[in-house]
């Protein structure tokens, strides 16, 4: 029984997360669009008591703040021009107005809601049906506006039921609709959603109540009053939020508006006991006389809303509302006290959701209170989900002792992983594997190239001078062993290649002088170095360095064989940004690597002589990345590669 309640709870808590994300990206929609024609000077036209008052005025009005305790009748005009008479479909929305109201467009009734006062002195049915908690919207065909056009809004006041009228928004339908549609939204599907959550939380909470006789942390009765309080405080607040709904109450009025009262200092209060059982604070003479004050409360919230409702004194209310804030107040202060005192996350969660709804009901105070803006909206209707959160916070907390079968199921699981993890990690043992072999035949076949590249290729060059030269032709036996010693450092240079350093140019460049030198000064060529210390390139890998080692030899052998030289100077530089080299790590901040191999030959055109090793040397380059250029004049030789570091 103690999993199937737990496994119900986190599906109902699941979904209230889901649909409170739902209320956020309702209410935080943003309209897009020009910005249509909102009218807020009228001509406006009073009635109270059978006395009538005429004059401009601005928009909103606010019935209750400008004649509190009266109710009565008012009638807006407006004059308004457009530079051209629409075509199109036009809307007319309006965020609020009411109790009753009646539009006209240009002498035509576009749109009535309640009883009105008629022609002929036939008085209006004051606290009927309530129609200014919704925003309206009405779709206009093009033809029922011209270029001066005449706006009529007759509206029914009752006394506390938030009647007026608020400034109207014309303009083409594509650009008036998001505007109510978002103002709809905040209102209606924003407090559908709520009520839907609150049902949820509020029949869980009764639902544990009902079976949790016997645990631990009950009360006399043996079950945990926690539950009782949190179910019905969910109950009373959504009655409280869905009667936003409710145009036509099934109640007179003022006991509908005393009922919504009572259901909101219910909710406020039962959540206050809520927070004191999830304290413990369960016994004790500040318990008992706390909750003795509450009691009082109440008993005294329906004659004050009686008295602000129906006999017209709107302080009566707003002085319970303000007693009831203080003592909310101070409530929550002393509970967050206990929190930094006696800290446990149970405690901090609620007491969070205590603090931000007691903030937000305080705004509300103002607001509505204190300060009536007509059109603010209520913000406790939305925070007041916080509690529900916490609420399942603390029953998930408290049925922890009850997962033994859950904690058998994560066993499970987590060996099933374990399992998992260890195919996977077979497998990718064994892709490694592969990727090592593979590795290992690319490196063979970069051997091979080489080795076909280069010694290959000598030793064909090799045994055409001797097919073509003779016998007793010394020049040409000459060449033939120039060709072979090339071959025979090439091969050298090759096995040499599989212990450099990934991107250490350096010790490419030190061993290129090691096997190179004794043939330079042999053929009475200078041999001129001028290599600093360069950094590490970290893109030149192990292929790539055995690249770069067979361009920069294809570089000295041409010298060797062609250019006729007497001087050879190797350079090795970084330029650019950042040229320090760090002398413990070998790196530097930006910057590239310059290496240049110049000869004092007889030089040759690089445009004109396409041969078969300065088309490997650009091949090469191009496959580590390299940038290569060649020029060269009688004298003056340059082979330049330019690598990124």
């Amino acid at each position: 029984m103690s999993a199937f309640i737990m496994r119900g709870m986190g599906r109902w808590f699941g979904i209230g997360l889901q649909l409170l994300c739902v209320v956020v990206a309702l209410t935080s929609a943003e309209l897009c669009g020009a910005e249509p024609v909102t009218l807020s000077e009228a001509q406006a036209t009073v009635t109270i008591n059978g006395k009538t008052q005429r004059g401009p005025l601005s928009l909103p009005y606010h019935w209750d703040r400008i004649h509190p305790g009266q109710r009565g009748e008012a009638t807006f005009d407006f004059q308004f021009d457009l530079p051209n008479a629409p075509a199109e479909v036009w809307g007319i929305y309006l965020p609020r107005l009411g109790n009753a109201y009646e539009i006209w467009l240009n002498g035509s009734k576009l749109q009535y809601q309640g009883n009105m006062a008629q022609p002929g002195g036939v008085d209006a049915v004051y606290n009927g049906a309530d129609y200014a908690r919704l925003p309206r919207y009405i779709s206009v065909a093009g033809g029922h506006f011209g270029v001066t056009n005449h706006l009529k809004i007759r509206i029914r006041a009752d006394v506390g039921r938030r009647g007026g009228l608020a400034p109207p928004v014309i303009g083409p339908q594509e650009q008036v609709y998001p505007l109510y549609e978002h103002a709809y939204r905040w209102r209606a599907t924003g407090s559908i959603v709520v009520v839907a959550l609150c049902f949820v939380f509020g029949i869980t909470a009764l639902a544990l109540w009902g079976i949790t006789k016997g645990l631990p942390q009950t009360d006399q009765a043996g079950r945990d009053a926690l539950y009782l309080y949190a179910g019905v405080a969910q109950f009373f607040w959504a009655f409280n939020v869905a009667a936003v709904l409710v145009e036509d109450p099934p109640l007179p009025w003022p006991w509908w508006g005393v009922l919504q009262v009572l259901a909101l200092g219910t909710w406020s209060f039962c959540m206050a006991l809520t927070c004191m059982e999830t304290a413990g604070w369960r016994d004790g003479w500040a318990a008992h006389r706390f909750r003795q004050w509450l009691a009082l409360l109440m008993l005294m919230c329906p004659a004050m809303a009686w008295t602000a409702l129906e006999m017209g004194f709107p302080l009566a209310l707003t002085a319970w509302y303000g007693l009831a804030a203080l003592t909310l107040l101070l409530f929550v202060l002393f509970f967050l006290r206990s929190v930094v005192v006696h800290p446990s996350l149970e405690r901090l969660v609620v007491g969070g959701a205590a603090l931000v709804n007691t903030a937000v009901g305080l705004r509300d105070f103002f607001v509505f209170r204190l300060d009536p803006s007509f059109s603010a909206n209520t913000w406790s209707r939305y925070s007041s989900l916080l509690f529900g959160l916490a609420f399942g916070f603390v029953v998930l907390t408290r049925f922890r002792a009850t997962n033994e079968q859950l904690r058998d199921l994560l066993a499970t699981l987590a060996a099933r992983v374990s399992e998992k993890e260890e195919t996977l990690r077979t497998a990718y043992t064994k892709m490694e594997a592969m990727a090592r072999h593979q590795e290992r035949l690319s490196e063979r076949g970069r051997i091979l190239r080489n080795m076909h590249d280069g010694v290959g290729a000598h030793i064909t060059s090799a045994m055409r001078q001797l097919l073509s030269g003779g016998g007793r032709d010394t020049p040409a036996r000459t060449q033939v062993l120039m060709t072979l010693r090339d071959a025979l450092d090439n091969l050298k240079l090759s096995i040499d290649s599989f212990h450099l350093a990934p991107g250490d140019i350096t010790a490419l460049l030190a061993n290129l002088r090691y096997r190179l030198g004794p043939r330079f000064s042999a053929m009475g060529i200078e041999l001129q170095w001028d290599v600093d210390l360069l950094p590490i390139c970290e893109k030149l890998d192990a292929s790539a360095m055995g690249e770069l080692q067979f361009m920069l030899f294809e570089a000295l052998s041409n010298v060797l064989q062609h250019a006729q030289a007497h001087t050879l100077r190797v350079e090795a530089h970084v330029e650019g940004q950042g040229d320090r080299v760090d002398d413990a790590t070998q790196t530097s901040d930006s910057g590239h690597v310059y290496v240049r191999v110049v000869d004092d030959g007889v030089g040759f055109d690089p445009q004109a002589r396409q041969s078969k090793g300065l088309a490997n040397l650009r091949k090469r380059a191009v496959a580590i990345g390299a940038q290569l250029r060649i020029s060269s004049t009688p004298g003056n030789t340059v082979v330049e590669i330019q690598l990124g570091v």
